[in-house]
């Protein structure tokens, strides 16, 4: 599998040649799927918390008789029945949505998303991405002269110039290859890797 390698400019000037181990695997939708949906799971926080029918502002006072009044019966006003009433399965603070999913599919995931990717040419790889100073302007004007403007920035280490430049970028991700996700890969229209984050993808995925 090749590879266009970009200039400063955005130009391709030449080709790298990519281990076909990560970028040259057959797409599996069903497992990209799976592994997608399991990272958003894992992401999420039980922060959400419904009241049942004993922690709802109610007395526990009988709102009307049991006979004669010729309506239903009811024996609070906390009923999960009625409007106000106590949830009958409420959500907890502490609930999990964790979704395992083992390491060999987690791997085999991200490589059928990076080949897919590749065929599509939306990687491309650079020597090397620096900035001479922690500027956002300097960054936001580098990936316009690149024809970049939505893109995931694959780095063998993240510079702090680089990291302070481009964390106020909404389209615009810097991340080593450890930590490189599937949800942020399909985000991005485009991936950008450098030649040393490349040998490091292998290492981590092939």
């Amino acid at each position: 599998m090749e590879l266009k390698l970009l200039n400063d400019q955005g130009q391709a000037s030449d080709t790298v040649q990519a281990p076909a181990t990560v970028f040259g695997r057959d797409f599996n939708e069903a497992l990209v799927h799976q592994v997608v949906v399991a990272y958003q799971a894992n992401s999420r926080s039980g922060t959400r918390a419904q009241k049942d029918r004993s922690q709802v502002a109610y007395s526990g006072k009988k709102p009307w008789r049991q006979k004669g009044t010729g309506r239903a019966r009811a024996g609070a006003a906390s009923s999960p029945l009625w409007r106000g009433g106590g949830r009958t399965f409420p959500n907890s603070p502490d609930e999990n949505f964790t979704q395992k999913v083992n390491k060999k599919m987690y791997r085999a995931g991200m490589r059928a998303i990076l080949s897919q990717l590749a065929r599509e040419d939306r990687v491309a790889v650079v020597d090397a991405f620096s900035l001479d100073a922690p500027k956002t302007k300097l960054a936001a004007q580098k990936l316009k002269n690149m024809g970049l403007d939505s893109v995931l920035i694959i780095t063998d280490e993240v510079d702090e110039n680089v990291y302070l430049a481009t964390r106020n970028l909404v389209n615009v991700a810097v991340v080593e290859p450890r930590y490189a996700d599937p949800l942020s890969l399909i985000h991005y229209r485009k991936v950008l890797v450098t030649r040393a984050a490349m040998a490091q993808l292998e290492e981590v995925l092939g």
